[in-house]
């Protein structure tokens, strides 16, 4: 009970902090963001998009201030109408993006959303992976399976210029960056790759996707500093 008190401790205060920060508000800066409507749904001349869209039910309860939910399918996949030998198929990328998370409207985990829509977590791990700038960042992998069907999910939060997995870390970051910088601004990006031949067949186009739509995300979320 010793060890665990810290850990209580600290949990308290985050969230005693955050309530004073909520009450203080006195409103954070629009900040220059692309909209999403303006993504591109061709990628690197590798993949197609389709914008699959979102019933207003579940943006009520998202409450994003920006969104986009597309299906990407390999080019070549749509140019022959058969899927590749590789067994590459289409995949869903979704980014949640919000200009202000201090009264609420925030972004949902995956690990409480996936089970609520009745898929069972069968893997939950962080792995690295390179970034255009050629450092490499720490993400989310995750396997899920529902009945006969099983996805690889691969996500993060990226939040005012940072990459984060841990959803603890991305409050913790959200608090700091309230205090000093008056921002809460944030995103949760999510790419859903169904499993056909084995889940590293799927982690490998999943990272083939990343290198390709990484730079270009990177031109539609806030960075660190603000734009003026």
């Amino acid at each position: 009970m010793t060890k665990a008190l810290p850990l209580t401790l600290s949990i308290v205060m985050l969230a005693g902090t955050w309530g004073l920060l909520t009450s203080l508000s006195h409103g954070e800066p629009m900040l220059n963001k692309r909209p999403f409507s303006q993504f591109p749904v061709s990628l690197a001349g590798h993949w197609s998009g389709t914008e699959i869209g979102m019933d207003q039910e579940i943006l009520d309860v998202l409450k994003v201030s920006d969104y986009m939910l597309r299906m990407y399918q390999p080019s070549a996949t749509l140019e022959t109408g058969t899927t590749p030998a590789s067994g590459h198929g289409p995949l869903w990328l979704y980014v949640g993006y919000y200009q202000s998370q201090r009264t609420g409207a925030t972004y949902h985990s995956p690990k409480n959303c996936l089970p609520g829509a009745g898929w069972q977590l069968s893997e939950s791990n962080y792995v690295s992976v390179p970034t255009p700038a050629g450092a490499s960042a720490t993400i989310n992998r995750v396997v899920v399976e529902k009945g006969l069907e099983k996805q690889l999910i691969l996500y993060w939060y990226q939040d005012r210029g940072r990459i984060i997995a841990s959803e603890y870390w991305a409050k913790a970051y959200m608090i700091w960056d309230a205090m000093t910088k008056n921002r809460t601004d944030g995103s949760l990006v999510r790419l859903s790759i169904p499993v056909t031949t084995s889940t590293e067949d799927a982690y490998q186009e999943g990272m083939a996707f990343l290198q390709d739509v990484w730079p270009v995300l990177l031109e539609y979320l806030p960075t660190r500093e603000m734009v003026s």
